[in-house]
């Protein structure tokens, strides 16, 4: 078994989509668009086959304005190879105005990581 994609609500379709283009080396479908429901979404994938699905319905979005610590999804990581490019892509993404949650560093059970914000405050951990 294995986690074929995760989803995200997001109130900026194209804004998060040209994000995690930018910062995540993946490729984009076409965009979907179902107008009975004015549900749009893209499909990003990395070369592994791993995939995040980018999801937009108008009357979704002030839920997602919303956004109080709550049970669910707290993060999802992404691995980028090794710890230099663990602490360049977290410089880049700091340089492009965006928040770094939490330095490149060694955590207590081993992995090096840092923690960045997507543009809707979605938690990245970006691992070696």
């Amino acid at each position: 078994m294995k986690i074929e994609h995760i989803a995200i609500w997001t109130s900026d379709l194209e804004k998060m989509r040209a994000f995690y283009l930018r910062f995540f080396e993946l490729e984009s479908n076409e965009k979907y668009y179902n107008p009975k429901k004015q549900f749009s979404s893209y499909f990003l994938s990395f070369k592994n086959g791993a995939r995040i699905e980018l999801m937009h319905r108008p009357d979704i979005s002030e839920f997602i304005t919303n956004r109080d610590t709550k049970l669910g999804l707290a993060h999802f990581a992404i691995s980028v190879g090794s710890k230099q490019k663990v602490d360049a892509l977290t410089e880049s993404i700091r340089k492009n105005g965006f928040t770094v949650i939490g330095e490149p560093r060694t955590t207590g059970d081993g992995y090096y990581e840092s923690v960045i914000a997507d543009p809707e405050g979605n938690w990245i951990e970006i691992t070696e």
